[in-house]
């Protein structure tokens, strides 16, 4: 009975998280939005290298979604210009944590830990709109706790965003990806998840 009580209690504390943090996360990209009204719109805010960091949370589809609830963690962005105020390659590095879901016995599993590396193209069609593909090398850091058998996987992640201007070569970069990684095991399935992503931006 008491296995019982806290199984329940976990899975409302892990949806009261994961409703927090996206809560967080919208009303942070609503009041930017009204204050970046005021401000001069530029398509990409600075003609210079950017660098921006700050938290990423996701959720699991498919397959992916059926052991694991939700992700956290963040990511550090540079984007060199290659065309002025218009296209920037930009290179990524992150670590995210996916939250195991509970068995039919109560029991959690273990959580799912990768390190992306990444590396693509960001172009911004109008002003500060911009739309972006990466695609890289995930590494596993927990390999045996999850029972992998593959230590890195292969994945890409298209993008759209926008970039708010804060004043000056401050900014705030807010964009959703879609992104897949290919099998951590043999006979496994792909691992895809939805994301989103609020990083502060600083022009260099």
């Amino acid at each position: 009975m008491n296995k019982l009580y806290n199984t329940t209690n976990n899975k409302k504390m892990k949806n009261s998280i994961k409703i927090g943090v996206l809560s967080l996360a919208l009303s942070a990209i609503f009041s930017l939005t009204a204050n970046a009204q005021d401000t001069k719109p530029a398509t990409s805010g600075n003609s210079g290298i950017r660098i921006s960091i700050g938290p990423d949370a996701g959720i699991p589809v498919s397959n992916f979604g059926d052991a694991y609830d939700w992700s956290f963690g963040g990511s550090v962005q540079a984007d060199f210009p290659i065309l002025k105020d218009q296209l920037y390659a930009t290179f990524n590095a992150g670590y995210l944590n996916f939250f195991a879901k509970d068995n039919n016995a109560g029991v959690t599993g273990e959580d799912l830990q990768l390190i992306p590396l990444k590396a693509g193209l960001k172009y911004f069609p109008i002003h500060n709109f911009y739309v972006q593909g990466e695609a890289g090398a995930a590494f596993l850091a927990n390999k045996k706790d999850v029972g992998a058998t593959k230590s890195a996987a292969f994945v890409y992640a298209p993008q759209v965003g926008y970039l708010f201007n804060l004043g000056g070569k401050h900014a705030i970069d807010a964009g959703v990806r879609f992104e897949g990684n290919s099998k951590f095991t043999d006979n496994g399935s792909s691992n895809n998840y939805f994301a989103l992503r609020v990083a502060y931006s600083l022009g260099l």
